[in-house]
């Protein structure tokens, strides 16, 4: 970690260049050293075709140089001009009913169109020849929030480059209808020019739901990397796209191209600690700092306000929390206020006119301390014992074919099994992540665990002495959203050394399990039921309807062990599980963070708004508060302590 950046996005050409000079003092006031410039400017860039103008962003980017102030410099892609839209209609998107997309807000554009494509080719090097290797430069955003919004782009080219798509995939159309179950309902596809996409209002079919997600996907990887590579031809460092935390969209293939993860993210209050899940998975993407290129302020909004209220100190704790987990910036959206337009009612550091808020004070406060605890933070770094499963396709799988009524992948995964372990490191990663390093790995609803290699790396790595936690509902789904014809796992049954007797995917409260010692186990969501082969140790059982078969088992396999779970345990029953002590005791409402490195020690940051603990288990060195602690230390509601080893 080089430096802390506290910043924020700022939109310069929609404001008199007298007012950037009265900007810059008021970013010195809030203790804001990053701005992020450009990401909607194409039409002030090239208000023409072929008009190229960027005096005023370099004549801003000189004065912000001058006092100080970073710059994240944009592609405005998402953006493009009415004239390029009017000339090319080709460009713009095409919804299900057909229609060409209105030209209204933003991400108007057909990512699989040539045009589109050669027009921002263009506009990005022009913006390259014109300030790359700026000084105030210290990074690039591509585009904004890439997603395929409304399911993508149905128009002639996307259906014909998905058609090409399915082809090169499967090869011959016997082979797709193989892999999709198409002789149900008698749905066979004579050839590839029959396939449509899957429309809104018909009964989709899941393998081609799927497909069609991760056709139009794979049309946004090559839309960035376009651009990646113009950029860094003409020596751009830093380059990256601000995405929000979906896993829908992959993260591991978008950012193979760039050099820095870069994440928007928006809750309201209560979803604080949420946010933590969410840190823990950037953190992991490259293995490097992250960068949270958008989070609200106070609140968010349109052309009204919401999200609600924001109680004193929660924007300060959002601002710490990032850097708590690894991350080496966090900018807020955004600067000012502004005057007109769609989102007129959202928050800022600032109002139209310039003046602060309340939650401006508590980013100036976080800024303050960040550089305080610059060296502490410069020096160590966050390594975790314990890595959780997070899956891009688990997640497309379960968009299209959820199985449980209702079921949320994200939630299930942060709030039922990542929120357990909020006094540890955890490593939230995506199945083509390495899992050298780790002691425990946790796999709950990963529809397939048979991708990226993970089958024969996950066994190598348990032989060597790791702890696989997996499921449930894991190893249920090919890449094609269907299930398996041999058994209910593609492996799982046979490396865990169990028979799956019977499977409910119908979460309800009937069914409950007990550890082997009488105690709570908890289950919920789905219930798998199992008979423990030879060999394989029964953890908890169930009582009632599946009165005791086995709601997790326990086999070794070389040095290590597999814990096969047929339900979602309680919290106390997952770390159970897992065995290993937390960075230190505390009370519930706490994240703690252990850094390790040339300094070393705990972070901690209070998320729930109310006053907590932590129990030291050495002195250490209150490096805000400039005191040695020793013992249990009070934290306000909203707080943070960084501890350093004494």
């Amino acid at each position: 970690m080089s430096k802390i950046y506290v910043g924020a996005a700022y939109y310069p050409e929609l404001w008199e260049e007298s007012e950037v000079e009265r900007d810059i003092a008021r970013c010195k006031q809030l203790g804001v050293n990053t701005l992020r410039i450009g990401e909607f400017a194409w039409s002030t860039m090239e208000p023409k075709e072929g008009e190229f103008h960027f005096e005023k962003f370099a004549r801003v980017l000189d004065k912000l140089y001058g006092a100080g102030i970073s710059v994240i410099f944009c592609t405005p892609t998402c953006t493009p001009p009415r004239w390029l839209f009017h000339k090319y209609e080709e460009t713009r998107a095409v919804t299900p009913l057909g229609e060409r997309t209105k030209i209204s807000s933003r991400c108007h554009p057909c990512k699989t169109s040539p045009v589109m494509r050669e027009k921002n080719r263009r506009i990005v090097e022009e913006e390259a020849k014109a300030l790359a290797g700026h000084p105030a430069i210290i990074g690039w955003q591509i585009d904004n929030e890439f997603f395929p919004y409304g399911d993508g782009c149905y128009c002639p080219q996307c259906k014909r480059a998905f058609r090409d798509h399915l082809k090169a995939r499967y090869g011959d159309i016997a082979a797709l209808n193989r892999a999709w179950g198409m002789a149900r309902w008698s749905l066979d596809y004579d050839n590839f020019d029959e396939i449509e996409p899957p429309y809104p209002g018909e009964w989709r079919h899941p393998s081609l739901r799927t497909a069609w997600w991760h056709f139009q996907s794979g049309q946004i990887f090559s839309y960035c990397k376009e651009q990646a590579d113009i950029l860094h031809r003409y020596g751009c460092k830093n380059v990256g796209t601000d995405m929000m935390q979906t896993p829908l969209l992959d993260y591991y293939k978008i950012n193979e191209s760039l050099d820095v993860v870069q994440y928007n993210h928006y809750n309201p209050q209560e979803e604080l600690p949420r946010t933590t899940f969410d840190h823990d998975f950037m953190r992991c993407v490259k293995d490097k700092p992250y960068w949270v290129t958008e989070t609200q302020v106070g609140w968010n909004g349109s052309t009204f306000a919401e999200f609600g209220y924001r109680s004193t100190g929660n924007c300060y704790a959002n601002t710490w929390l990032p850097i708590a987990r690894g991350a080496e910036m966090n900018l807020y959206w955004l600067f000012r206020a502004h005057p007109a337009g769609h989102e007129l009612a959202h928050g800022a550091l600032l109002t139209t006119a310039g003046r602060p808020y309340r939650v401006s004070e508590e980013v100036a406060r976080a800024s303050e301390e960040l550089q305080r605890a610059a060296e502490f933070l410069q020096g160590s770094f966050v390594r975790s014992d314990i890595a959780l499963h997070y899956s891009n396709t688990a997640a497309v799988n379960f968009e299209n074919a959820p199985i449980l009524k209702n079921f949320d992948y994200r939630a299930e995964v942060a709030d039922g099994v990542h929120a357990a372990f909020r006094h540890y490191n955890v490593d939230v990663i995506d199945t083509p992540h390495a899992l050298e390093g780790y002691k425990v790995l946790l796999s709950p609803f990963l529809t397939t665990a048979d991708e990226n290699g993970l089958k024969e790396r996950v066994i190598a790595w348990v032989k060597e002495g790791g702890t696989w936690i997996v499921g449930p509902m894991t190893d249920v789904m090919d890449a094609n959203a269907s299930k398996y014809t041999h058994a209910p796992y593609s492996f799982l049954e046979e490396l865990a050394g169990v028979y799956v007797k019977y499977q409910k995917p119908v979460a309800n409260d009937v069914f409950t399990a007990e550890w082997e010692d009488g105690t709570p186990f908890g289950a919920a969501k789905t219930y798998d039921a199992f008979e423990a082969q030879e060999g394989t140790e029964v953890l908890a059982r169930y009582r009632g309807e599946f009165e005791g078969l086995a709601a997790a088992t326990c086999r070794r396999v070389g040095k290590g062990k597999v814990i096969l779970l047929g339900t979602l345990p309680s919290p106390q029953s997952l770390r159970r599980l897992a065995g290993l002590a937390p960075v230190l005791e505390g009370s519930e409402n706490l994240v703690l963070t252990r850094r390790t490195g040339a300094h070393s020690g705990v972070i901690a940051v209070e998320v729930c708004g109310k006053a907590g603990y932590v129990q030291l288990d050495k002195t250490c060195y209150d490096v805000l508060g400039e005191r040695t602690l020793t013992g249990r230390v009070e934290i306000a509601p909203f707080g943070v302590l960084v501890l350093e080893n004494a």
